[in-house]
This record gives structure tokens, sequence and C-alpha cells, in this order.
């Protein structure tokens, strides 16, 4: 159980890394002609409960003189949440491991 829960915690960091990255890269190129930022997809992972995963989907640049289609307020919102994400999941991991410690030391 402790070990799904800490495998369940580390995909959740990966992907809100991958999200922050994300948005940090929309955020980036606000001012960049034609920007299309991508959009982070999260799914849970099978079986259920063992983790989540995430896909990166949109375009990045298109080839037309148009200002970018960045919105500012969505990306800071999205890496708030994204961040909020990172520090649950550093949690989970953090009790995985107590929990896990505790089972050693009971063994032992």
């Amino acid at each position: 159980m402790a070990i799904a829960a800490l495998s369940s915690g580390v995909t959740g960091l990966n992907a809100a890394e991958r999200a922050l990255g994300n948005s940090a890269h929309a955020i980036a190129n606000i001012g960049t002609q034609g920007f299309q930022p991508s959009q982070a997809v999260f799914q849970e992972s099978a079986p259920a409960g063992s983790g989540v995963s995430i896909s990166i989907r949109g375009q990045e640049l298109l080839q037309v003189e148009a200002p970018s289609a960045t919105n500012l307020a969505v990306e800071t919102t999205n890496s708030l949440v994204y961040k909020a994400q990172f520090d649950l999941s550093a949690k989970v991991i953090q009790a995985a491991d107590q929990n896990l410690g505790t089972l050693i030391d009971i063994r032992a």
C-alpha cells in the first residue's frame, strides 16, 4: 500500500512539474507573434489510483502575424493550481515514506 502511494505521489510530482513548465513557457512567450499556448491534459493512469499521466496538446507557433494567444490570467491561475498539485503530491510521498518506515520498523 505504501509503495503504491509513493508511486502515485511521484507521478503526481512529475505531471505537475511538466504542467508548470508548460504554463511558464506560455507566459515567457506572451510577446511572441503567432504563439499558441499548449494545453496540459491530465489523465488517471490505469489501474485506477496508480497515478496520473499528462499530455501536452496544442500548437506552439503559427506562421501568422497575429498577437500571442496566451491569456495571462489563465496561465497565472494554472500555475497556482499546478504548484498546489505539486505540494499535495509531495505530501502524499511524505506520508507514504512515513508509513513505509513504520512498516519496516515493525518487522525489524
